[in-house]
């Protein structure tokens, strides 16, 4: 076990994996490497998508609008996305291999229809947390561990606000996927500057137990 430290799942969803609503592509590639790498860790966070049909980032919920535009709502950009993990969907659940059995907690992204979570953290606004810090702090976790899927999205704003919590993160790269090459080094960019870690799967299993 990896001590005082935690592993972040991101969006490991039936619809972001191929053939789901917002595709990562070869987003079920990684289940494999991420069910060897629960093992390591007593808290396991899984963090879904969650939404009402009515959710804002819908493209569908808005007049004359299309799938990959940005509108100003309520003083926020938000970006509009196809229907996807619509809550108690097909596509909103998690992943069939995924061993959900070592999954310690659970968080809800995107259940209030006015506003949008990319963040594990917070909201899309930072105005309202979504209670995973109350879950880490009496576990010890120093450290926070981040795989998963939406690369430059769930995942990149995760790694941010943890760092801004004072977390140490390490990001595995090869148990993330993201939609286009492009967008996923600018993501990476962004979190090497704010100081996270990226280490590949090989190196992270050959840590010997803390």
């Amino acid at each position: 076990m990896l001590k005082n430290s935690a592993l972040i799942l991101q969006n490991l969803q039936i619809d972001y994996c191929p053939g789901g609503a917002v595709e990562v592509p070869d987003g079920d590639l990684i289940i494999a490497k991420v069910n060897e790498l629960m093992d390591k860790f007593d808290a396991v966070i899984s963090v879904i998508d969650w939404h009402p049909a009515n959710h804002i980032s819908f493209a569908g919920n808005h007049l004359w609008r299309k799938i990959g535009q940005t509108m100003s709502i309520d003083g926020l950009d938000q970006k509009l996305t196809p229907f996807h993990c619509v809550k108690d969907s097909f596509g909103a659940h998690l992943y069939p291999a995924l061993q959900k059995e070592k999954i310690t907690h659970t968080i809800e992204l995107g259940t209030v229809t006015n506003i949008d979570n990319y963040s594990a953290f917070y909201d899309a606004d930072k105005r309202r947390n979504t209670g995973l810090e109350a879950y880490l702090i009496p576990l010890g976790i120093k450290q926070i561990f981040v795989a998963g899927l939406g690369f430059e999205e769930g995942v990149k704003h995760t790694v941010l606000d943890a760092l801004a919590l004072d977390y140490k993160v390490v990001v595995i790269q090869d148990a993330t996927g993201g939609w286009e090459e492009k967008g996923i080094k600018k993501a990476r960019r962004e979190m090497e500057k704010a100081g996270a870690i990226f280490v590949t799967m090989d190196r992270l299993m050959s840590l010997p137990d803390q």
